[in-house]
């Protein structure tokens, strides 16, 4: 008789094997992409965004999370039925390029059109099952555009046909599916995440945390920053506050809880810490590649502005989270420093080496960053694969398991993980395009100069209230996409420098990600801590107040973003300076008494305001002296003061 255990294992062996089919074929046409160029990318995007939605699809079938609520034999129908449309897209697209952008371009045949929106309606179907709100958004745009003449006032415009809607949402490749940001997210980020699967294949991250817990067991203090410190490194290649604090989450969150920090509050600092993947570079968020794209600059452009702005942030919680510990007697013999083996130091030295080479290949020898993340991909792939070969020899634990096991885990991270970022940028590019069509940015931007006037101040306080009224249900790159297509155009008028504005609508959408109520990063962190949600969300606001800090600094020290060289230093100095005064005087005491302890903290944010916001550079350098000289005192008293909070051992 026949086992029905192996019958219904049957069908998952079969959509394993199809996805890691289709998972290889998309890793070697893209690889191959990287290497000649061949083709052009918006081919690259014709052909390969309806592969990115088989991926979807057979990923989600293998997971049950398809359609769930329906029988496995409908999920298995309308997956067939998914699968064949895009390869129908895929290949019709692809025999039909040079037809569709040439010949037939604004004339497009009743085929190219159905091609063109049976792609939209599947890339609109994963914002549903993805991205609830994009969905809402992107279906209230395109009524919108079509029923623009019932809409009264300044948003009225005479409505465009659904014919052109769906060319503008397809075929027209300018403003499309195909778009030039799906462009972006196969090629340019597509070469850097070969890099970070690599890393995460062969264990790379799991060696940083590692080192992490090395330092956990210095002093009092070094556990909670080796949260920061393993977010921080982790976030050089992650480009993701979710992605970073699941990784460094999952280890540092239960050791901080098991040595006596309350639940809350470990899960905060792991927030803060892990929103730093995306400002820290060389791999920083979507929305820095999407600055660059913007700008028309190379994205070393943007990385080479952006580790000040990193580095302040990070600073800034490093200091929050230390305030934070004096409250705490950690109990540190229940942490225990993890066996650092050889294999460990290699893949630490091989994440220096990826981080040292980017940098490199990019500053020094001026290669197109996507020509750097393909080199260091390959010198790095033969380091890990040779090191994985070596372990494998000297425990004697050869099988073709263990042989082929990083293999199989770096083709689906990079087939994941470039898929769903295509799919998610092709959403945005739907969003995009309904936004310019209809004029809407221009119309907001008009309405945004009305409000504020001339005043660069108002104008910042409007846009930021404005980011973080998007930020509260879009994630970050349409966040940055819509923030920067409203706000850029009004303050580049009135003289703003274009770097300055863009890092602006940058930061806004990493603040986005912990605007509430909704913060997938700070879900993932209190989920691990078993910690109210709301109560951390609103603590790691508290702790990643540096954010904030930036956000007005690079108004005030434009120098910070504008030319990497001595001036952005200073005026990193500056901010950095300014955060950390700003810092103690919210989480530290000075004194005993309320009624000293009060006016002493208000004495010293004025000061570090002054700091930040003076325009005269020699005056906001001589109000760090005594910014120094109050962390100096609380330093000094806090010698013999005794240990708030403490857990009893």
């Amino acid at each position: 008789m026949t086992n029905p255990a192996a019958l219904s294992s049957r069908p998952r062996a079969v959509i394993d094997g199809l996805y890691y089919l289709t998972a290889v074929f998309f890793f070697v046409y893209l690889f191959v992409y990287y290497w000649t160029s061949a083709g052009g990318p918006v081919l690259l995007a014709i052909t390969l965004v309806p592969v990115t939605f088989i991926l979807f699809t057979l990923d989600e079938l293998r997971k049950d999370e398809f359609y769930p609520r329906l029988p496995a034999v409908a999920n298995y129908v309308i997956a067939a039925a998914y699968i064949a449309i895009s390869i129908a897209v895929a290949v019709y697209m692809h025999v039909e390029y040079f037809e569709i952008g040439t010949v037939r371009a604004g004339i497009w045949s009743t085929t190219d059109l159905t091609m063109g929106v049976l792609m939209a309606v599947l890339i609109m179907e994963y914002a549903r099952k993805r991205y609830m709100a994009l969905f809402i958004l992107n279906v209230v745009l395109i009524l919108y555009a079509v029923y623009g003449s019932v809409v009264p006032g300044m948003f009225f415009h005479p409505g465009l046909s659904w014919e052109r809607i769906i060319s503008a949402m397809s075929v027209e490749m300018s403003t499309g599916v195909f778009s030039n940001l799906p462009q972006l997210a196969l090629t340019l980020i597509g070469s850097f995440i070969l890099v970070l699967s690599a890393l995460r294949a062969f264990g790379c991250v799991d060696s940083i945390l590692k080192g992490a817990t090395q330092i956990a067991v210095r002093s009092p203090h070094a556990l909670p920053q080796a949260a920061v410190l393993g977010s921080m490194g982790v976030a050089a290649v992650s480009g993701s506050g979710a992605a970073n604090a699941i990784t460094t989450g999952s280890a540092t969150i239960p050791a901080m809880i098991g040595a006596g920090m309350p639940r809350v509050t470990a899960a905060a600092i792991e927030t803060a810490s892990s929103l730093g993947g995306q400002l820290m570079p060389p791999i920083m968020g979507i929305s820095a590649f999407l600055m660059a794209e913007f700008l028309g600059r190379s994205y070393f452009d943007v990385v080479a502005r952006g580790y000040a702005p990193a580095l302040i942030y990070f600073v800034g919680i490093a200091v929050s989270v230390y305030l934070l510990s004096t409250h705490y007697r950690h109990r540190l013999e229940s942490v225990s420093a993890e066996i650092m083996r050889w294999t460990d130091w290699t893949n630490i030295g091989v994440f220096a080496a990826v981080v040292g080479g980017l940098i490199a290949l990019m500053a020094v020898f001026h290669l197109a960053p996507m020509f750097a993340a393909l080199y260091v991909f390959l010198a790095v792939a033969g380091a890990l694969v040779t090191a994985h070969l070596v372990s494998l020899a000297r425990t004697r634990a050869w099988s073709l398991r263990a042989l082929a096991a990083p293999l199989g885990r770096f083709v689906d991270t990079f087939a994941n993980m470039t898929a769903d970022l295509t799919l998610l940028l092709a959403t945005l590019s739907i969003m995009t395009g309904a936004l310019v069509i209809t004029g809407v940015p221009t119309k907001i931007g008009a309405i945004l100069i009305e409000a504020a006037g001339v005043n660069l101040a108002a104008m910042a306080v409007v846009a930021f209230f404005f980011g973080a009224l998007l930020g509260t249900g879009l994630p970050p790159a349409p966040t940055y996409i819509i923030t920067a297509l409203v706000i850029a155009p009004p303050m580049i008028r009135v003289g703003v420098d274009p770097w300055v504005v863009h890092f602006f609508a940058f930061f806004l959408a990493v603040w986005g990600e912990l605007t509430p109520p909704t913060s997938v990063t700070a879900a993932v962190t209190a989920k691990i801590a078993d910690a109210p949600f709301m109560q951390t969300l609103f603590h790691a606001i508290l702790i990643c107040f540096s954010l904030f800090v930036l956000m007005a600094g690079v108004f005030t020290r434009p120098e910070l973003v504008l030319e990497p060289g001595m001036a952005q230093i200073a005026a990193m100095l500056l901010i950095m300076t300014s955060t950390i005064g700003l810092s103690f005087s919210i989480q530290a005491r000075f004194a005993d008494r309320r009624e000293i302890d009060v006016p002493l903290r208000l004495v010293l944010a004025a000061i570090a305001l002054v700091v930040l916001f003076h325009p005269d550079q020699q005056v906001a350098a001589f109000a760090c002296i005594p910014v120094g000289l109050f962390v100096g005192y609380w330093i000094l008293r806090r010698r013999d003061a005794p240990v708030v909070g403490a857990r009893p051992a």
